[in-house]
């Protein structure tokens, strides 16, 4: 997984958090729903990153 990849991951997680938090605080559902969508999308890419590699590296 290239740096790129990495923080590019991250702040999509990141932006997720701040999505979720204030969908909480505003009683927003549809935008809590979307920031907790964003995150999962986040960890699933760097998974398929992470698999990616161990298979590069073999």
């Amino acid at each position: 997984m290239s740096l790129g990849d990495k923080i590019k991951n991250a702040a999509r997680k990141l932006s997720g958090r701040a999505k979720e938090a204030t969908g909480k605080a505003t009683g927003n559902e549809r935008l809590e729903t979307e920031g907790k969508r964003d995150q999962v999308k986040a960890d699933l890419r760097q998974a398929a990153e992470k698999v990616r590699d161990a298979f590069r590296k073999r």
